[in-house]
């Protein structure tokens, strides 16, 4: 079993010994990598996952969310050499056998597009929890909440039972900076929620205040989450599904549906429209690849 992120040994340390004395790198260098390894460690951290076990997808995942912040090109050059070394001296210890960052490319908006679901695939994967049981049932109340609300995953294991207005179709969630938003609920969500909170009171030993819980009584956190979601998505075969697909899938058939930019950015909480404009850049893909596929005159 892989070690989690907070008990396992400092190889980010370990890495910056290495190439400082096996490497010789210069003193401005060590600190740039440095700085670049702390960005994965703490987005790693907030996502619940382990450096040594991130896949590919995971790291474009986060280059995805580092492309919003307007980084130049020497930047993204560096973060993707620190990233590979990284890699390669996990592997070259024995730590890992496959390395990630191989064949990244750098994190331009027009070739990191995340990925999202369609509405068929959304059915598909929300379909898999057997609500019948009480874990079934709370899985698929996850799963339609956070679609439904755009939801990070750290903001769904922190959501307590106070902060969801069922009544209104409202959720105050607190995302990145302790920055609370207030969010709308969708019918479909509220209805699963509530299916799942009338069984969740049934429990009187629940001594906390979050809404999802284990059967134990304790909270779920957000390597349950990630790893439920990737056992539905492999049950009916879609590929590279995490919470964060969710999400993105949230923004982008909002877009598709004409929703305002400035309304999916405040739902979404980012401090920049730069990093909820990508979303338009997956709609016009996919409204050209729509174009090329029926139109009788898009090819020569």
């Amino acid at each position: 079993m892989p070690e989690t992120v907070t008990n396992s040994r400092d190889y980010f340390r370990e890495y910056l010994s290495y190439v400082r004395v096996e490497k010789g790198l210069a003193s401005n260098s060590l600190i740039a990598y440095r700085t670049d390894l702390e960005k994965l460690k703490e987005w790693s951290e907030k996502n619940g996952l382990n450096p040594l076990t991130l896949t590919r997808n995971d790291l474009r995942e986060w280059l995805i969310d580092l492309s919003g912040k307007r980084l130049s090109e020497n930047s993204k050059r560096r973060l993707l050499s620190s990233l590979r070394g990284f890699y390669k001296f996990l592997i070259f210890e024995g730590h890992i056998k496959e390395n990630p960052a191989e064949n990244l490319d750098s994190p331009q908006k027009s070739s990191y597009l995340p990925k999202f679901l369609n509405q068929a695939e959304v059915e598909l994967l929300f379909s898999q929890p057997d609500v019948s049981t009480e874990t079934g049932l709370r899985d698929r109340a996850i799963l339609e909440l956070m679609y439904s609300s755009g939801l990070r995953v750290s903001e769904a294991v922190n959501i307590q039972t106070r902060d969801i207005d069922l009544d209104g179709g409202v959720l105050t969630c607190t995302g990145k900076g302790s920055k609370t938003r207030k969010v709308p609920v969708g019918a479909s969500a509220v209805e699963w929620v509530k299916s799942y909170l009338s069984l969740r009171r049934k429990q009187e030993s629940i001594a906390v205040e979050n809404l999802f819980v284990t059967p134990a009584g304790r909270p779920v956190n957000r390597q349950m989450i990630h790893a439920f979601i990737k056992g539905y998505a492999q049950k009916c075969g879609l590929e590279d599904v995490s919470p964060h697909t969710l999400r993105h899938s949230f923004a982008t058939h909002l877009i598709q549906n004409r929703a305002d930019i400035r309304s999916v950015q405040q739902m979404l909480g980012h401090a920049d429209i730069s990093t909820t404009q990508i979303y338009t850049h997956i709609t016009d893909a996919h409204l050209k690849k729509s174009y090329e596929k029926f139109h009788p005159r898009s090819k020569a």
